[in-house]
């Protein structure tokens, strides 16, 4: 009779791998953990930089996120199976001046130099990566890969030399703009609305020099008509390194149905973004509003700020969001995005870029540490382990292999630091 069990119990289980009896709740949890550990999973957009200045705030140590220790550090990606990831160099839009271009410039190059510094410091766990194959090395190796990602063209000025320097600091793709209208091009939320009716002149210069350099474009942010802009200019895939499906959540910062279509005849790859109110519409929550208006007027849009002033704009937001908090998507909010995505335009045009520490923030998916659990709502979906692969690596990989192949300017050698003087 023990023997019967033992071949019924069998036949069960290779029936349930077959498709033909459904998996429980607990083999989807081991396969899913299982593939989250073999697959490569990065991270195409954090804001974590921007926690560099903050007093206490050491990348290398295990911080607490409910005591505003932010929401990605070497351990915590250790513990959440994130193998790379890209840091943003971020500067908010300010006046486009010869003063306001000088002092982006020398705000960039500061965050550059603090993730220089943090990689240094932290050699033994994490390694700067320049080329796709750096982050596949640093995993063998057992370190994290940290890539670079300049958030804003802003910093640029109107000095188109500085796209090779930047690449040369590390930086592998632009953000064309951001929250505003800059020299590039239009935003898709300046409440001024249009300025150059997408790229300008100048931004149609630097998406060639960012092609001839190997850097990939990442058209978040920027309007619907830059982005068509860019589509026509470009002779590489572009990102989008954190943004959305319009259809699923009404919001500028997302793609529509038509831009996705664009993307896929590109060959690019959208990047969906866990912050909340990108993936689904918020409840309105007037009182929380108008007290973000309020933060917003007094601290100038949160544009050309000291880093002191900028971390108090920040302590009084998150001050206004315990006030008045705001319920947050889930992980199953967010798939729903891939899987709209999958359905419109295919597999291979989808990844992920949460914008950690930039805003991203789901109710089962509140920092690094939990984004196995997206891995595990695709397993409960029926995603293979190949298109799990593709979706946490493979996709963007892939565009920016292309991209790399595509320069006529030599890539730098690889060094551990990168040189800072003079820049």
């Amino acid at each position: 009779m023990k023997r019967d069990n033992l071949i019924i119990l069998s036949l069960v289980l290779v029936l349930s791998g077959c498709g033909i009896f459904p998996r429980s709740a607990g083999d989807s949890s081991l396969i899913a953990d299982k593939i989250h550990k073999q697959v490569l999973t990065i991270d195409t957009h954090t804001d974590t930089p921007l926690l560099f200045g903050r007093e206490g705030y050491d990348i290398g140590r295990k911080n607490n996120p409910a005591q505003r220790g932010g929401q990605v550090d070497f351990p915590r990606m250790i513990e959440g199976g994130l193998d790379a990831a890209f840091f943003a160099v971020f500067v908010g839009q300010g006046e486009r001046t010869k003063e306001g271009n000088s002092a982006a410039k020398e705000r960039a190059l500061n965050i550059f130099r603090q993730i220089h510094d943090a990689l240094e410091n932290n050699s033994e766990v994490a390694g700067l990566a320049l080329t796709p194959d750096d982050a596949y090395r640093l995993r063998d190796e057992g370190r994290l890969a940290i890539y670079i990602g300049l958030e804003n063209g802003y910093p640029l000025g109107m000095d188109i030399s500085m796209v090779e320097k930047y690449y040369d600091l590390g930086a592998r793709y632009i953000t064309l703009s951001h929250s505003r209208n800059n020299d590039i091009c239009d935003s898709s939320t300046d409440p001024k609305g249009p300025e150059h009716g997408g790229l300008s002149q100048f931004g149609r210069e630097v998406v060639r020099k960012m092609n001839e350099t190997g850097m990939m474009i990442d058209v978040s942010h920027i309007s619907d008509e830059a982005f068509y802009d860019v589509i026509g200019i470009t002779n590489t895939a572009v990102i989008a390194s954190h943004s959305n499906a319009r259809a699923i959540c009404d919001h500028p910062r997302n793609m529509d149905d038509n831009m996705l279509l664009a993307l896929k005849e590109n060959g690019g790859v959208v990047q969906v973004c866990i912050l909340s109110a990108y993936v689904k519409t918020p409840e309105p929550n007037p009182q929380r509003d108008a007290a973000r208006q309020d933060l917003r007027e007094r601290f100038n849009n949160f544009e050309g700020l000291s880093e002191e002033k900028m971390e108090q704009a920040r302590e009084e937001w998150h001050l206004v969001n315990e006030k008045y908090p705001q319920e947050l998507a889930t992980v199953a909010d967010l798939v729903d995005h891939i899987d709209y995505i999958v359905e419109l335009i295919g597999i291979d045009h989808v990844g992920i870029g949460t914008d950690f520490d930039g805003g991203g923030s789901l109710a089962d998916c509140m920092d690094v540490t939990e984004i196995g659990n997206i891995t595990h709502e695709l397993v409960n979906r029926g995603y293979s382990k190949k298109d799990i692969e593709k979706i946490w690596a493979g996709n963007f990989m892939r565009v920016f292999r292309e991209t790399g192949a595509a320069a006529r300017i030599p890539s730098i050698a690889h060094t551990s630091r990168l040189p800072l003087a003079d820049r």
